[in-house]
């Protein structure tokens, strides 16, 4: 869609509630999943070893106290700013139920579950399109001034876009709540255009996830940085004991130095596997296929005619990717991969070969 302008919206058109672990449920389960925005290979031994060692201490209530500390030294914030959360998806409920918001916004192509939450709280929420003719690029002039809630992702899914910290920070206001998704920054390589642990943006929630880098989306864990009454707010909306004592297990660890550091090496070797991904799609333009560049997540978007007959295709040669369609601003000739190592990447572009020269 070829908009700057929000657009009101009261029925969300395309389902908000479509994930990519739909594409690898039940008969997809056997096949190469390209369409789950997990690192593959994870959790890594050493991260389930600890996990089951939290296991003997099931019998007693779970105390988050001391995953909360590492968290906050993590980003050099006192506690009172940190929020642990049952993955980042709860903390999109929390945020759409506990606070106190006219006209929330969000910032789409994008993953959609906070404006689902924002619905099912009983927001009516507008929708700021960029747009593909910019790179899908922020443009801070299109968001409202008086929207009092913005959502965004950085970097965004599904469009790999990194956008300027300093774009993003722009659009604080007074009064305004930014909410800034930042699941996949410990995937893009030194954090660059991180803003978790700036306490200088007025109404800043930055949101993360450990379960993508860590391959832990079964456990659900993820966290909240924000003003100490925001969590405060949000702590409040939580039920007791939210996140489960394997969970708070997790997350102590994955931000200890030793894991930091392989999460920094991680994502050097998927900006490399990435590369190679896209040096291969390369070859397809002549089918018409056209990657959202620059790319910097751990995944990339791209354009394709007959994108939901090659989707199917792939499918029948043993390869799931994500269909586009169910995000805001995007239609059927979308498709999003994640990235995975050159070897499987090899695989799966024998496979789209194959899948473009049948499709109609």
């Amino acid at each position: 869609m070829d908009t700057h302008t929000p657009t009101h919206t009261e029925a969300p058109g395309p389902d908000l509630r479509h994930h990519g672990d739909a594409e690898v449920r039940d008969d997809g389960s056997a096949l190469v999943d390209l369409a789950v925005n997990v690192r593959a290979d994870t959790p890594p031994a050493w991260l389930r070893e600890h996990i089951a060692g939290s296991l003997g201490s099931l019998a007693a209530y779970p105390d988050g106290r001391a995953a909360r500390a590492a968290v906050a030294a993590r980003h050099g914030l006192p506690v009172e700013r940190v929020l642990l959360t049952a993955g980042a998806a709860e903390a999109f409920v929390l945020l759409a139920r506990a606070l106190k918001v006219r006209r929330p916004v969000v910032v789409h192509p994008q993953f959609t579950e906070p404006e689902a939450a924002l619905r099912d709280a009983g927001h009516t929420v507008d929708r700021v399109l960029l747009r593909e003719a910019d790179g899908f690029r922020l443009d801070p002039a299109a968001v409202p001034e008086d929207a009092d809630l913005v959502v965004i992702g950085n970097p965004t899914n599904p469009t790999s876009v990194l956008h300027p910290a300093d774009a993003i920070a722009g659009l604080a206001r007074p009064g305004r709540t930014l909410v800034v998704d930042e699941a996949f920054l410990d995937a893009v390589p030194g954090e660059r255009e991180a803003l978790a642990g700036r306490t200088d943006v007025p109404g800043l929630v930055v949101l993360r996830s450990l379960t993508k880098t860590w391959g832990l989306a079964g456990l659900r864990i993820g966290y909240v940085l924000a003003a100490p009454e925001t969590v405060a707010d949000l702590e409040r909306a939580q039920p007791l004991w939210p996140v489960s004592t394997p969970a708070l297990a997790a997350a102590e660890a994955c931000v200890a130095p030793r894991a930091l550091a392989e999460a920094a090496h991680a994502a050097h070797r998927t900006a490399a596997d990435r590369d190679h991904l896209i040096a291969g799609l390369a070859g397809f333009t002549e089918a018409g296929l056209r990657v959202v560049a620059p790319a910097e997540g751990p995944f990339v978007l791209l354009r394709l005619p007959h994108a939901a007959a090659v989707r199917h295709r792939l499918r029948g040669l043993g390869y799931a990717v994500r269909r586009g369609d169910t995000f805001p601003g995007l239609g059927e000739e979308w498709l999003r991969l994640a990235v995975r190592d050159r070897a499987t990447t090899d695989g799966f572009l024998r496979a789209l070969g194959r899948a473009v020269t049948k499709a109609p």
